[in-house]
């Protein structure tokens, strides 16, 4: 057991810390993405419609993995996209990282949307026709009225999409991210003896990340919730 806390130890906190930074610049991501994607779904102009529809549709079909690896083999090898300065001695790290990140986003984003849109619907039709009646464009009607009023409704199922995020950073390790899910493949080929050690370890670890997640996001619902 000491054995494998010394190899296992000094590696722990920085791994579930890459792990923290993935979830939170993610879901930034995530939801501005999914805002607009929202904002696309309900908007009067078909074609916009038709767009945010498709994308949602699709990638919400697809594999995580697929996404990331498109990121990091189509975006980056074939495509040369690069999201970090050649020139930095932690380039290949950091791309990787950012690599992930955009998947990440390109992903959960249709989740949110969806989130979001399920949150719309609480909204009333009469509102947005009044808002009409008086003079407000669309873009005015969904930022002010519409917008504010799904977001309330919609903060359980994004805390959902949020605690599936964290979960799904695991992902990150097949294009090399250093996340917690690399350093435990990389400390159960080393101490292969104390399997289950290692497991209860690295799900400890998530477990601190998303229980309390999801008792603030399940306190701000409450505290949210529109009365009726």
């Amino acid at each position: 057991m000491s054995t494998l806390w010394a190899d296992l130890g000094p590696s722990l906190l920085p791994a579930f810390w890459v792990t923290i930074q993935l979830t939170v610049y993610s879901a930034i991501g995530s939801m501005i993405l999914g805002t607009i994607l929202t904002a696309m779904r309900v908007s009067p102009v078909k074609i916009l419609r038709t767009m945010s529809t498709a994308y949602i549709n699709t990638v919400r079909n697809t594999p995580l993995t697929l996404v990331i690896l498109f990121c990091s083999f189509g975006l980056y090898q074939n495509l040369g996209l690069t999201l970090a300065g050649r020139d930095s001695s932690t380039f290949l790290a950091d791309n990787n990282f950012r690599l992930a990140v955009l998947g990440f986003i390109l992903y959960t984003s249709s989740f949110v949307a969806e989130s979001l849109r399920s949150g719309i619907n609480t909204v009333h039709f009469g509102q947005a026709e009044a808002a009409r009646s008086l003079g407000l464009g669309f873009s005015d009607i969904f930022r002010s009225i519409i917008f504010p009023q799904a977001l309330r409704a919609a903060i359980v199922p994004l805390g959902n999409t949020l605690i599936a995020l964290t979960k799904n950073t695991t992902i990150a390790s097949v294009i090399g991210v250093g996340e917690a899910s690399l350093l435990m493949k990389s400390t159960i080929e080393n101490h292969a003896n104390m399997l289950f050690v290692v497991f209860a370890i690295f799900a400890a670890g998530f477990m601190v990340l998303t229980l309390p997640m999801g008792l603030g996001l399940g306190k701000l619902a409450e505290k949210m919730a529109v009365k009726k």
